[in-house]
């Protein structure tokens, strides 16, 4: 199967380091007093608000320890009422002023549906990124995409095969491989490296349904808890649209392959927040190579 970066004509965590304090001689406390206690870090309050959002099991919601601001930026959906807004503010006890809360259209959801570009039982997503292993070709999708189907094609009618669907994780992570089992079917490359992104960065996504968008990198290391969909994390923030069978579509900056389209909300008339699934991750797990 065919695909490439588009033109410019195309269409569309966490790490807690504790330092412990060494006591000198002169500052042993006297017999019998009591140590005062000590306060936590910023590290650990931090990672006590992320830890607080994720506990209170809240639908919609999608967050982020931004180490610049030294705040946990929690951005919900619309299906998040204020009662439960109030639920996470209390979670986070003491901690809450290290919150930001942000709120977001539509509903977080994973981008799938029925409709044309890979096929696989009664949905549709869309290809990522081809990889190689060795002689044997695999392309990468969206976890909840190889999920639901253990076979692909090219057309809604099933009439021309790509190949099975190797492996898939969701959630907790949202990749999937798939290998290629028709000889047929072409999967030219055009990608040279897979790094980590980083906030501000400029970066482009394409997807079977609204094509191709452009837009920066806003977070990364986001967790999103998808309304009735399961969470996942490690995830890359974007101001980038997307629709409902753009997941597994490819996020890239020039020929840098950044992510799988996961999830979000909005859509590509009115704008939107979109989750990606860091490619790099993907490579590893699978011992594979972009191209």
């Amino acid at each position: 199967m065919r695909t490439k970066r588009p033109t410019p004509h195309s269409r569309r965590i966490r790490l807690l380091a504790v330092t412990l304090g060494l006591l000198s001689a002169t500052a042993v406390a006297a017999p019998g007093a009591a140590a005062a206690p000590e306060s936590p870090s910023a590290a650990e309050q931090l990672t006590a608000v992320d830890n607080a959002v994720l506990n209170a099991q809240v639908d919609g919601t999608a967050w982020y320890v931004d180490q610049a601001t030294g705040r946990v930026v929690v951005t919900v959906d619309s299906t998040v009422s204020p009662s439960a807004v109030t639920g996470i503010v209390r979670a986070a006890g003491t901690a809450a002023p290290k919150l930001t809360i942000r709120h977001a259209p539509g509903r977080f959801t994973p981008l799938l549906a029925a409709g044309n570009a890979i096929y696989g039982g009664s949905y549709r997503c869309s290809l990522g990124f081809n990889v190689v292993s060795g002689s044997t070709h695999y392309f990468l999708t969206a976890g909840h995409c190889g999920n639901v189907a253990s076979t692909w094609y090219t057309d809604k009618a099933h009439s021309t095969l790509i190949g099975a669907t190797v492996n898939s994780s969701f959630p907790g992570t949202d990749y999937a491989l798939v290998r290629y089992d028709n000889a047929a079917v072409s999967h030219p490359g055009g990608f040279t490296s897979a790094p980590n992104a980083y906030v501000g960065e400029s970066v482009t996504r394409t997807g079977s349904t609204s094509g191709t968008h452009s837009g920066t990198v806003t977070g990364l290391n986001a967790t999103v808890r998808y309304s009735g969909g399961g969470t996942v994390r490690g995830l890359i923030q974007t101001n980038v649209c997307a629709e409902p069978g753009d997941s597994g579509g490819p996020l890239y900056d020039g020929s840098k392959a950044i992510g799988l389209t996961s999830g979000g909300s909005g859509d590509c008339t009115v704008g939107g927040t979109t989750f990606f699934q860091p490619v790099n991750a993907a490579l590893a797990k699978y011992r594979v190579s972009v191209y």
